[in-house]
């Protein structure tokens, strides 16, 4: 075996950023962090495997909200559940009865707030062509990795949408009377987890930090993201959008105002990640490896390749400078066609 070394460091390009509570499973991955498994995650961050997504869509907070998100992860019991005992709930009404379960056991706890959810929503996805059976294999793996023998829960796979998805419902209150309130740590952790259960079926897979990709922006929010597209099918602009744009039009037209205070840590996070990038890259290339070699090779390329740093002010001009551009050329042409 060839003297792999990892340069002092590194685990930054992969760890949660600072001010995090921060576990063994959010520094390296879920799996030990050894020379192997480094070169192996390096390998599929450089050929740009798909990112697992996790994400917590929501949570019920009274027995009628409880009732209904069941109905709807099963379509009122079309779909079959699945529950953490590998029970199938084929019906309505044992859909239904799990959600009174739930509800009852929560109530009934002295200790809980009245606005204490009964259950936490997390949609499991992966691209359009991942094998279906595979995806709800993984997240059966997933959920038990992460819930067993502490929170109940139950599962729906869903294929009626371009992206196969797994909807899981899990209780609240777990069965020694803990509650699940997970940080944003335990979700980074989760993705691992989610991860390395589609590696384990034959699925490539892989969960990084956005900055570990080159990506500074965050993902839009759902409320933001309904009410953009309220006003792209021709509603009110919101007040939040159009100071958006105010700002944007001044950056991308030549009058902008006092630089975002946020851009700059942003810059420095991003070239750190460059430069670990890279001597990892030198210090690959000394192990002596025809494979560590290659490897080196693509990891240099995949920074070059990295994009500059963007916050959303930086996108919107350059969309409004991209449309000014168009605009200037469709004028200019129907001025030569008035011309002829």
């Amino acid at each position: 075996m060839s003297d792999f070394r990892i340069v002092p460091g590194f685990e930054d390009v992969w760890r949660p950023p600072a001010g995090r509570r921060r576990t063994p499973e959010t520094v390296l991955g879920h799996s030990s962090g050894s020379p192997q498994d480094v070169r192996a995650r390096l390998a599929r961050v450089v050929r740009k495997a798909p990112e697992v997504m996790v994400k917590v869509t929501g949570r019920t907070r009274n027995p009628a909200h409880l009732r209904a998100h069941l109905d709807y992860i099963s379509r009122n019991g079309q779909i079959e559940l699945e529950a953490a005992d590998g029970a199938r709930l084929a019906s309505r009404d044992e859909v239904r009865d799990v959600g009174d379960d739930w509800s009852f056991a929560a109530l009934a706890d002295s200790r809980r707030r009245a606005n204490s959810p009964l259950s936490l929503s997390i949609i499991l996805s992966m691209p359009a062509d991942t094998d279906p059976l595979k995806l709800s294999d993984a997240a059966r793996a997933f959920a038990a990795g992460a819930f067993e023998d502490r929170f109940d829960y139950v599962f729906a796979l869903h294929t009626d949408t371009a992206h196969p998805h797994v909807h899981l419902t899990v209780a609240c209150r777990g069965v020694g009377g803990e509650r699940l309130n997970p940080k944003k740590a335990d979700l980074e952790a989760w993705r691992q987890l989610f991860a390395e259960c589609l590696r384990d079926r034959g699925v490539e897979a892989e969960a990084t930090p956005r900055r570990a990709r080159g990506v500074t922006r965050k993902a839009e929010r759902g409320p933001v993201r309904r009410q953009r597209e309220r006003w792209q099918a021709g509603g009110p602009a919101g007040r939040v959008r159009r100071a958006a744009y105010q700002s944007a039009a001044l950056n991308a037209f030549g009058a902008a105002g006092s630089p975002e205070p946020w851009k700059a840590p942003i810059v420095r996070r991003q070239q750190r990640v460059r430069t670990l990038y890279l001597a990892q890259a030198r210090l690959l290339l000394t192990t002596g490896e025809a494979e560590d070699a290659a490897l080196a090779l693509a990891l240099e390329s995949f920074v070059a390749g990295m994009p500059a740093p963007e916050t959303q002010r930086d996108r919107l001009a350059r969309e409004l400078s991209e449309a000014g551009r168009t605009s200037d050329r469709a004028d200019g042409a129907a001025g030569r066609d008035r011309t002829r």
